[in-house]
């Protein structure tokens, strides 16, 4: 997942904007962290056996990406004459993704080693190379590992989604210089991501094998719509036509998409969803967009404050960590190293995994983030190579279970998810 760009916390959170004056995706919007953490609430529940349509959290954080990335990357163009520094902008995304990926690598990967039964380290010693390149949802598409039976063999398999999104930063970015240059470059940017959003849902229409869906699930190529629809919404054409909106509308249409959105999550089967993959998707992720950009333009609308409130916008900010830790703690937490299933192992496995995320927060993303000057320019770079020699010298060093140690009935440690 995530997971989404999440502005400086030096930006004020701010009230409603004037109904003349669309508001900046840059700004600090609080029901957007809120946003987040139900997203990844939904995740971590679905993953847990109890509600199914959870998975469809992902997807909302693939819009938020999308919408927040592109918000940032316009407001540069239009300061600079349309000119993004690329380098800088990368730079931001490794310090903000890389060393909270990184913990939970080398974290994992012990723990796995230390505590887990022999298949799950050697698919963890298999995948983890693919995920530290961000192409683990290509590596799981070419060796066929069906996303939603065989993800309780894998302790990265949720990283897909990560790979998607830094897929995602390595080639909108280097589109939008194209198209954010000369003038009408707004009109040009929301076309190229209508389009290549429309490109995408007919990708995952004709790819779509009722088989197994794994291919149009995780591929980047069916998935860009909702990143796309993300970056539709954060374009001065969509802004200026949710300015047109007064507050009393905006609101009553927020609340309208949220009730919808929920209901969506609640009737969802996983892949059995009908219609999922043949406009499903694409449908949520509009209506994602939809809200968003209605929560940016009003945010202190009935939703807007819903979402606002302490509890979700809490969980919102550390929702990146939160995503990358919570489903190696379900799968090294089985129901019979702890002794508990039901509720009572659900409960701890959230602690558990808010608590990771919470350390990783404070100790490893916002120092590496906000304070170490090392971090920036030429030696982080290097910072950056050592690290991913680090994590290749680890790899090298953990051994292979022994042939015929796979034994252990892993199937048994979760419900279908990943």
């Amino acid at each position: 997942m995530p997971l989404p760009a999440t502005p400086s916390p030096s930006h004020r959170r701010t009230g409603a904007a004037p109904s003349h004056v669309p508001r900046s995706p840059r700004r600090h919007i609080a029901p957007l962290d809120g946003l987040r953490g139900i997203a990844v609430l939904g995740v971590l529940f679905f993953h847990a056996g109890h509600f199914d349509g959870g998975f469809l959290g992902v997807d909302l954080f693939f819009v938020l990406s999308g919408f927040l990335i592109t918000g940032l990357l316009l407001e540069e163009a239009r300061a600079r004459d349309g000119r993004i520094d690329l380098v800088a902008f990368w730079g931001r995304r490794a310090r903000r993704l890389l060393p909270a990926l990184a913990v939970v690598l080398v974290g994992t990967l012990l723990l796995v080693w230390a505590l887990g039964p022999p298949n799950l380290l050697r698919h963890a010693l298999d995948d983890g190379p693919w995920v530290a390149a961000n192409l683990a949802n290509w590596h799981f598409v070419a060796e066929r590992i069906g996303y939603w039976d065989s993800a309780q063999t894998r302790v990265f398999s949720h990283l897909w989604s990560i790979a998607v999104e830094e897929q995602f930063y390595a080639v909108w970015p280097l589109l939008l210089c194209l198209a954010a240059r000369g003038r009408a470059a707004g009109r040009r940017v929301a076309a190229v991501a209508g389009a290549g959003a429309a490109l995408s849902l007919v990708l995952m229409i004709v790819l779509t094998a009722p088989a197994d869906p794994t291919r149009v699930y995780e591929g980047t190529d069916t998935r860009a719509f909702s990143l796309l629809l993300g970056a539709l919404a954060a374009t001065p054409p969509a802004t200026r036509l949710m300015s047109r909106a007064g507050e009393r509308a905006a609101g009553r249409w927020s609340l309208l998409l949220a009730a919808g959105i929920g209901a969506y999550w609640i009737m969802a089967d996983g892949q059995d969803s009908p219609s999922l993959f043949r406009g499903g998707l694409f449908l949520h992720a509009l209506a994602a967009a939809l809200l968003i950009a209605l929560l940016v333009r009003a945010p202190r609308t009935p939703a807007g404050r819903l979402l606002a409130a302490a509890p979700p916008r809490r969980l919102g900010t550390i929702s990146y960590s939160l995503y990358l830790w919570h489903w190696p703690v379900y799968l090294l937490l089985s129901e019979e190293r702890l002794g508990l299933q039901g509720a009572g192992r659900t409960a701890v496995l959230l602690a558990a995994s808010v608590a990771l995320a919470r350390l990783s927060k404070v100790l490893v993303e916002d120092p590496v983030r906000f304070r170490a000057r090392w971090a920036r320019g030429r030696t982080g770079a290097i910072a950056l190579v050592a690290v991913f020699a680090a994590l290749a010298a680890l790899w090298a060093a953990v051994p292979q279970p022994r042939t015929g140690e796979g034994s252990v009935d892993v199937t048994r440690l979760e419900p279908d998810g990943g």
